[in-house]
């Protein structure tokens, strides 16, 4: 079975002229929905998502009805894929599931969108890494300060004082008194 969706971004839109190119294109039930694409939690795209199966196709006028970034595309195809069905977007032929070419242009967008995470993954750690080496403190501040942190140990430890006792005094949890190290 055909599926489409068709979404608008603001309730001054209409989906009308959606809906009818993909009727004109096969699907037998089209999902509409007001939401920005910007959200990944729409709750049209998610009830077209639960209702494919396998053999099954979700078609779109245009990629950017579906999703806002390649992330988001790339999850959502998965989550088409993982149900064993095909994904079409009428406005961007290349973007077919359906088709051995569709299938090597996403697989392409795919490890496209995969080198730009390790990328930006890479240029963060070293950034952190020669933040370090200035001396920057990285992480949130500690809830105790040095003082407190000795106190609070040796309650804990030479004391056998209860966490949550400790915990209260300092007003903090008691897995901040145990996380603590001698």
């Amino acid at each position: 079975m055909i599926y489409g969706y068709a979404r608008v971004s603001t309730d001054g839109q209409s989906v009308d002229a959606q809906v009818k190119q993909l009727r004109a294109a096969g699907a037998e039930k089209v999902f509409k929905e007001t939401a920005s694409g910007a959200r990944s939690d729409r709750a049209g795209l998610r009830r077209a998502l639960d209702h494919i199966g396998k053999d099954d196709v979700l078609m779109v006028t245009r990629l950017d009805r579906l999703a806002r970034s390649t992330r988001d595309l790339l999850n959502t195809l998965a989550a088409i894929t993982g149900r064993e069905a095909g994904f079409r977007s009428l406005g961007d032929t290349w973007a077919d599931t359906t088709t051995a070419h569709g299938r090597l242009m996403l697989a392409v967008l795919g490890g496209l969108a995969e080198f730009e995470r390790e990328l930006i993954s890479a240029r963060t750690g070293e950034g952190r890494e020669r933040a370090k080496a200035r001396g920057a403190k990285m992480g949130r501040k500690p809830e105790l300060s040095p003082f407190q942190q000795r106190e609070a140990i040796r309650r804990r430890d030479i004391k056998g004082e209860p966490l949550r006792e400790i915990a209260q005094m300092f007003n903090v949890s008691h897995s901040t008194i145990s996380r603590l190290k001698a």
